[in-house]
C-alpha cells in the first residue's frame, strides 16, 4: 500500500519547494505536485492532507553519544541547575531525596557549567560534593564530558590517593596538601568510572531505546554516534550485541552509524581482524569510521592549543595521543579501507591530527576516504586550507555558540579567535555536516540550525559572532540532512526526499525558509517518520499526557 502526502511545502534538498511526495515499501518513489502523487494513487492506498505543513528528509545527527545520553536520562539532568554551585548542591540534595537509593550507591549527575556559577565561578570539588552526602558515593560530570567531579567516599571506593600514578592523556587534580581534589580530567576520569556499576545488556537496550525515543522527538532519524567506550567496565561486543537484538527484534526507531572509538592499535587491529569495518552491517545499524579523541573541551581547558589559553597562561591543554599514534592508527584505518573521524578542539591537537592525515593519504592517494575532523573549533587559517587541500569532512556543532561565545575570546584571544569556529568556510571550501555532540548539548535540531543562521545566541541572541561565517537556510538544513548522509557514504540512500530514498522524513510547524532567523528554535517538530512509520507525533504525545 502506498501513502500519498499532498498539499504540503515540500523540501526535496532542492528549491523550489514542492508540494507533494508519495512513500511505498519504506522509500519515496514520488516527489513533485500534487497532481503527480494522486496520478500514482491506487485502490487501497491512503492519502494525508499536509495542510501546508512543511516537509523535509529526517535530521541526521553526524555527531553524538547516543548510548551516553541513553545512560544520561536516568541521571541527575544538572543542566537547569548551573546557575550556581549553591543550587546545583541544594538540586542534587533533592535528588537524592526523591530518588532514595539505599546508602552506598552510587549518584550520578551530568551537565554542571562553571562558566554558568553566578556565586563562584569555580570547579565544584570533593568537600563541595561531600556537603550534598556522604552517605553515596557522588559523581558529577560537567556538561562537555571532559571532566567529572567525585566525592570523598568515591574516592576511597575507587582506591584514590595522592600517591595514585596520574594517567597518560588525563589529569587529576590535588588540593593543598597533596590529595586528591575530586576533579578528574580527560582519561584520568576512567579511574573513576571504571568502578561505576556495570550495566547489563538489556540496560543497554532499555538506555538506546530510550535515547531515540528522545532523538525522535527532535526529528533526528540518524545518528552517527560513539558508543563502543561508552562504559570503560564494558566489552564493545556487549554493545554491538545490543544494537544487533533492537535490529532482530525490530524495536529500532533511529539509524545508527557507529563511530568506533578505539585507543590502541592492537585494539583496533583486532576489531578489524574480527570482519568489522566501514559499511559493516545495514541500514538501521552500521559500522562507521574509527573514532578517536584528540583533546578535551574549550570550556574545561583541556582543549589542546599551540600557544597557551590566554586566561591561564600556566597551561595548553591536554593532549591524549601523541603524534605517532595518531599516525600509526589513522595509518592502519586508512589501509584497511577504514575511514577515520577524530574529535579535535584545540588547533594544537589539529596540527598532530592534520599531519597523520597528510601522512597516511600521501601513500594511498586518490581515493574517496571521507576520514574527517569531529568539533573543528580552534582554527588557524593555514589548518582551514589543508581540510581543503585533503578533502576532510568536517563534523561541526553549531549548538556550540550558543555557549562559547560568552568565552571564546576569553580562553584563546581575539587573534586566534577570529579564525575559529569557521563553518561557512569548512562547509564552502570542503563537505561539512552539522550535530549536537550529545549529551554535551541536548539534540535540538532546529537550535543548531538557528545558531548556525545567527551566529548568536538561543535566548538572548549575544553575538554575532563572526557574521560572514553563517549558513543560510538551505546550507543549514542540508548540514543535518544531506551532508549528514555523505558524511556516512549514504547520499544515495537518504538525506532527501527523492525517488528511491528511505522515507525518513520531518513534520515542521512551520516554514524555516520563511521564518525570522532568531525565531527557527522555536518551530517545533510536529512529527517524526522513519521508514515510512510514524515514530513521534506531537498530537500523540499530548493525548498521552
Amino acid at each position: 500500500m502506498r501513502t500519498i502526502y499532498r498539499n504540503g511545502a515540500v523540501y526535496t534538498g532542492e528549491l523550489p519547494l514542492c508540494r507533494a511526495f508519495v512513500v511505498e515499501d519504506g522509500r519515496f518513489i514520488c516527489a513533485g505536485s500534487d497532481e503527480d502523487a494522486l496520478a500514482m494513487k491506487e485502490p487501497g492506498d491512503e492519502v494525508t492532507d499536509l495542510k501546508g505543513r512543511f516537509v523535509c528528509a529526517g535530521f541526521n545527527d553526524s555527531h553524538m553519544h547516543l548510548l551516553n545520553y541513553g545512560n544520561a536520562l536516568g541521571a541527575a539532568d544538572l543542566s537547569q541547575h548551573t546557575q550556581s554551585l549553591s543550587g546545583m548542591k541544594e538540586y542534587m540534595k533533592e535528588f537524592i531525596r526523591e530518588q532514595s537509593p539505599k546508602p552506598g550507591t552510587w549518584v550520578r549527575g551530568r551537565g554542571w557549567n562553571h562558566d554558568y556559577f553566578e556565586d563562584e565561578r569555580r570547579f565544584p570539588n570533593r568537600r563541595d560534593l561531600d556537603m550534598i552526602s556522604t552517605e553515596h558515593p557522588i559523581c558529577l560530570t560537567r556538561t562537555c564530558g571532559h571532566a567529572c567531579v567525585v566525592n570523598t567516599m568515591a574516592l576511597r571506593l575507587a582506591g584514590i590517593t595522592g600517591n595514585t600514578p596520574q594517567v597518560e592523556g588525563g589529569l587529576y587534580e590535588v588540593d593543598e596538601s597533596g590529595e586528591p581534589n575530586g576533579i578528574f580530567r580527560e582519561n584520568a576520569m576512567d579511574l573513576i568510572y571504571g568502578c561505576l556499576p556495570e550495566p547489563a545488556k538489556e540496560d543497554i537496550k532499555e538506555m538506546i531505546l530510550a535515547a531515540s525515543k528522545a532523538l525522535n522527538r527532535y526529528g533526528v532519524t540518524s545518528s552517527q554516534t560513539d558508543d563502543l567506550l561508552a562504559f570503560n567496565n564494558v566489552p564493545y561486543e556487549r554493545v554491538l550485541e545490543a544494537y544487533r537484538e533492537l535490529d532482530a527484534e525490530g524495536r529500532m526507531t533511529v539509524r545508527v552509524y557507529e563511530q568506533s572509538q578505539f585507543t590502541t592499535l592492537d585494539g583496533l587491529k583486532a576489531f578489524v581482524e574480527k570482519g568489522y569495518n566501514t559499511g559493516w552491517g545495514n541500514h538501521w545499524f552500521k559500522i562507521g569510521p574509527l573514532k578517536m579523541l584528540g583533546d578535551g573541551s574549550l570550556g574545561a581547558r583541556s582543549a589542546y592549543l599551540s600557544q597557551p589559553y590566554t586566561d591561564d597562561g600556566s597551561t595548553r591543554g591536554i593532549p591524549i595521543f601523541t603524534r605517532q599514534q595518531f599516525e600509526d592508527m589513522v595509518e592502519y584505518a586508512d589501509s584497511q579501507g577504514m575511514q577515520v573521524a577524530i574529535h579535535a578542539i584545540g588547533d594544537g591537537i589539529l596540527d598532530d591530527i592534520l599531519a597523520a592525515y597528510e601522512k597516511a593519504l600521501a601513500r594511498h592517494p586518490g581515493k574517496d576516504h571521507r576520514h574527517g575532523i569531529v568539533d573543528c573549533l580552534i582554527t588557524r587559517p593555514d589548518q582551514l586550507d589543508k581540510f581543503a587541500k585533503l578533502s576532510l569532512h568536517a563534523y561541526f556543532q553549531s549548538i556550540f555558540l550558543d555557549y562559547d561565545i560568552h568565552i571564546v575570546e576569553e580562553r584563546i584571544g581575539k587573534e586566534r579567535a577570529a579564525s575559529s569556529y569557521h563553518f561557512r568556510t569548512l562547509y564552502e571550501t570542503t563537505h561539512a555536516s552539522n550535530g549536537s555532540d550529545c549529551p554535551v548539548e541536548l539534540p535540538d535540531v532546529m537550535k543548531g540550525i538557528q545558531c548556525a543562521v545567527t551566529r548568536t545566541t538561543v535566548k538572548d541572541h549575544v553575538g554575532p559572532y563572526l557574521p560572514e561565517q553563517a549558513l543560510d537556510i538551505k546550507q543549514a538544513l542540508d548540514s543535518f540532512t544531506a551532508e549528514g548522509a555523505y558524511a556516512s557514504f549514504e547520499e544515495n540512500v537518504k538525506g532527501r526526499i527523492a525517488p528511491g530514498m528511505l522515507a525518513d522524513f520531518v513534520i515542521l510547524g512551520a516554514n524555516p525558509f520563511e521564518t525570522s532567523p532568531e525565531e527557527l528554535a522555536r518551530i517545533p517538530v510536529e512529527a517524526t517518520y522513519v521508514d515510512g512509520v510514524c515514530r513521534y507525533s506531537i498530537e500523540t504525545e499530548g493525548k498521552q499526557k
